[in-house]
Formats: C-alpha cells, sequence, structure tokens
C-alpha cells in the first residue's frame, strides 16, 4: 500500500484481554491530554483538502505488538477493512469486539483504540475531513454512515476487498485522469460500504432534500464551535436561517431540538476527557467553555445520569 501522490503530501485469551484493558486504562490516567495524531505515532501537521492515505494495518499495528493506545485524530477519518483475525476496538469509552472480514469506521476527532489478535491483517483508509465533507455534500446519504463510529459485518462476497485493491493500485502510480480515477473509486467504495450498512440496517436514512442539508451544516459549525458558541439563535444566523427553521429541520430529520444536538456534543466531549485524560472535573469544565464548574457538573449529571466524578469512577471507565 502507499501514500497517494494524489495529495502531495474475537476470541482473545482472558489474560490477554485483561492486560489490555490495563494499559489503556493505564494510558488513560497518565496522559495529561488525549494524544492527537497525524497518522499513529506521528506528530499532527497540516493536510491538504484531498489528502488520502493507504496502508497495510500490519504497518503500524505489528511494531505497537498490536495494541494500539487510545488518541485521536483531528481532521482525519478511518477505515478499516478487516480480512483477517480479529480483535477489540474502543472508540469513545465503548469496546467493540469484532472478527474478520469486517469493516470499522472511525470518524474524526473520535478517541479510539485497538487491541488486534496478533497477526490480523486487513488495511486502513484515512481520508480528510474536507474531501468526506465534498463528498458528502454532493450524496447526503453518506453523512450518518460517517457520523459515529461503526463496526459493519461484511459478507464473503462483498466488493470491498476489489475496491480497496484498485484504488490501491491507482495510488501507486500516475497516469491521464489520476485524481479523477482516485475520487470516482473512493466514491464507489463509500456507495458499496452504504449499501452494505443499509441492508443491515446499521445506518439509517437521512431525510432527503434541504432539511437534512441544512442539518449536515448546522452539525459541522457544532463540530468546529460548540466550546464557543452555546446559543441556538448564534447557529441560525451563521446558516442563514430562523431558529424556527432549523428547529424543524432537526426534528425532521434527527428526531430532536437543535440544543439537542449541540448538549449531546458538549456531553460526547465532556466523557472523553474523563475518560481519556486526568484533568480535573473544574479543569474538564473550563476546557468545554463553561464559566462554573458547578453548572458543569448539574449539566453532566443531567445528561449523563452520573455526576463527572462518579462516572469517572466507575469499574468499566477503565476497561
Amino acid at each position: 500500500m502507499a501514500m497517494d501522490a494524489w495529495s502531495k503530501n474475537l476470541d482473545f485469551s482472558a489474560l490477554r484481554l485483561a492486560a489490555t484493558r490495563r494499559a489503556w486504562n493505564a494510558f488513560g490516567m497518565a496522559a495529561e491530554l488525549i494524544p492527537r495524531f497525524f497518522l499513529y505515532g506521528e506528530s499532527p501537521r497540516t493536510v491538504g483538502d484531498r489528502f488520502l492515505h493507504l496502508e497495510a494495518l500490519d504497518d503500524r499495528a505489528r511494531p505497537a505488538q498490536w495494541n494500539i493506545r487510545p488518541h485521536a485524530h483531528g481532521n482525519l477519518s478511518h477505515l478499516f477493512h478487516i480480512v483477517q483475525g480479529g480483535g477489540e476496538m474502543r472508540a469513545d469509552g465503548r469496546v467493540t469486539a469484532f472478527k474478520a472480514p469486517c469493516l470499522l469506521i472511525v470518524p474524526f476527532g473520535v478517541v479510539h483504540g485497538f487491541a488486534f489478535e496478533p497477526d490480523t491483517s486487513g488495511s486502513v483508509l484515512t481520508v480528510s475531513q474536507a474531501c468526506l465533507q465534498e463528498i458528502v455534500q454532493r450524496e447526503t446519504g453518506f453523512g450518518p454512515l460517517l457520523a459515529s463510529p461503526a463496526h459493519l459485518a461484511l459478507p464473503d462476497t462483498s466488493l470491498i476487498a476489489d475496491g480497496i485493491e484498485r484504488l490501491s493500485r491507482e495510488l501507486a502510480w500516475t497516469a491521464p485522469g489520476h485524481v479523477a480515477a482516485v475520487e470516482a473509486l473512493l466514491v464507489t467504495l463509500l456507495v458499496e460500504i452504504l449499501r452494505l450498512a443499509e441492508s443491515a440496517r446499521a445506518c439509517p436514512r437521512l431525510a432527503p432534500g434541504g432539511q437534512a442539508a441544512l442539518v449536515a451544516r448546522f452539525r459541522e459549525r457544532v463540530e468546529a464551535r460548540y466550546r464557543l458558541d452555546t446559543r441556538i439563535e448564534a447557529y441560525a444566523e451563521a446558516l442563514a436561517v430562523s431558529p424556527k427553521r432549523l428547529r424543524a429541520a432537526c426534528l425532521h430529520v434527527a428526531g430532536v431540538t437543535p440544543l439537542r444536538i449541540l448538549h449531546a456534543r458538549l456531553l460526547l466531549e465532556a466523557k472523553r476527557l474523563l475518560l481519556y485524560s486526568n484533568i480535573t472535573v473544574t479543569e474538564a469544565a473550563y476546557d468545554l467553555g463553561f464559566s462554573d464548574p458547578a453548572y458543569f457538573s448539574r449539566f453532566f449529571t443531567r445528561g449523563c445520569g452520573l455526576s463527572p466524578r462518579a462516572f469517572r469512577s466507575r469499574p468499566e471507565a477503565g476497561q
């Protein structure tokens, strides 16, 4: 597998599984902040809007002894194609067991880590968020597929392997039409994944039309400014719509109000900080834009059903 010139740029033993979870827990308690990488183990750096990278899973998993510690990427999303072996994926505090053949989706910003069975094989496709957003704007059906971590079991006759192999060949050379070919192969691959997810009922359909596009734009702005803007009116003004119209779109497409979407994003980030860092509850409150740590604690307790300290001290929080 090669980096693209286009951008220029499970059956574990109980002992092994327990050791892996202890390692994850120790890492989370030791880290001052959630680690962020370019690609795993590499310092963050700016990537082009059309950045795309494809490599063998073995390239990073084997040197790490098949354990990828929890980390995040600021603007890169992953598609893991597992063709042999299995393991466990931890994404935003949830542990998911997987077996080949399968596909794992990790959107940008999600804190994730892996415990792979030794000699697990497959490939990792990494795509810039700007590139994916451009594709989602043209086909809104991809939105739900790329919105949250997911595990998709694949049939033996899946076209995913063939699509990745063709993309790998195209990335390894430059020929007339190279840019168009790479984009076409990427879109074709996403279409196949979307249809498999739909058939497995793993991905809810996005409501068609302008309301879906408006909600997608709202989610993008929430992702960029949830620490800074807490007034729905400010989001509506930035999106050039009325608060009433934004509310109607969110209720129709997502089944919840804009404020619920904003609060859900804040709550998710709060959980990440409590799970994957050792900063205090007060520091987490200020990091998320709360001026009053007591109000943050009430907000978290109302949304989670547990206080921040109780959430962090749960036995399963270290798993």
